[in-house]
């Protein structure tokens, strides 16, 4: 299993927010079976989109981060261009709901 980088307090700044390309981050938690259910669709997704970098963060290790970003409920994708957020999802959703959310600001990239 490939599973995603992982991101924190310390690097969210350099990994995501000064990133060239647009950066997904899953927000999640490893208590949360909803999180552990995503995990594999949306590293699937991101074998599918070399154009977006996908990473995680786990919320009880970074708090601060999760509340920054009005993340109440997991799991949480954030879709963040140039330092923005630009489009999220919360909730487990089928590969195709994150593939078109990536597909919608691709055009514009």
């Amino acid at each position: 299993m490939s599973a995603l980088p992982e991101v924190s307090q310390s690097t969210f700044q350099n990994e995501v927010l000064d990133a060239e390309k647009p950066v997904l981050v899953d927000f999640w938690a490893p208590w949360c079976g909803p999180c552990r259910m995503l995990a594999p669709i949306v590293e699937k997704v991101a074998e599918k989109n070399a154009g977006v970098k996908f990473v995680k963060l786990n919320t009880d290790e970074n708090p601060t981060l999760a509340g920054q970003y009005h993340v109440s409920g997991i799991p949480c994708l954030i879709l963040f261009k140039g330092g923005q957020v630009v489009d999220r999802i919360v909730g487990y959703v089928p590969e195709a709901t994150i593939a078109s959310m990536l597909a919608k600001h691709a055009a514009a990239a």
